[in-house]
């Protein structure tokens, strides 16, 4: 399952899309949103996707987890829209006959949404500013820029 939704995001939903009966390990992971960045209070999140587009990225992710650990019941839901504090945004579940396979994997597949898979995300702030996020350069193998003189703030 590979999903972009508007729809609250359940375990149950994600869980069931990869179980099964030689499955020792199901590892189910939830990206919430949380009440601050970098000490500023967030109000909200606003994500934005082209749901063809990032579920084909997700479709080539499982493929790259089938390839590296042999495992082949990956399911990524994202959701998009207007999200409050403490609901989820994402989640990704891997099953595997054993756990270490399952965490790594499953850890595999959230960095890599987050590298790949066009989804935009802005933060409303408490004060009534928004701005969209960038992707965490920490993720990109681009290299990083030149630096020419100090930062001042």
């Amino acid at each position: 399952m590979f999903k972009i939704t508007t729809e609250v995001i359940t375990g149950a939903e994600v869980r069931e899309a990869v179980e099964g009966p030689d499955a020792g390990a199901v590892v189910l992971f939830f990206g919430t949103v949380r009440n601050n960045t970098d000490g500023r209070v967030v109000r909200c999140l606003e994500y934005e996707a082209y749901p063809p587009m990032a579920e084909k990225k997700m479709a080539e992710i499982a493929q790259e987890i089938s390839e590296k650990w042999g495992l082949d019941r990956v399911a990524m839901v994202h959701r998009v829209g207007k999200l409050e504090i403490g609901e989820v945004s994402v989640a990704v579940a891997v099953a595997s006959p054993h756990r270490k396979d399952g965490f790594e994997a499953c850890k595999y597949a959230m960095d890599r949404l987050k590298q790949i898979v066009p989804i935009w995300k802005r933060e409303v702030w408490a004060d009534g500013e928004t701005e969209w996020v960038k992707p965490d350069a920490v993720f990109f193998d681009a290299p990083k820029p030149h630096k020419t003189a100090p930062q001042t703030d």
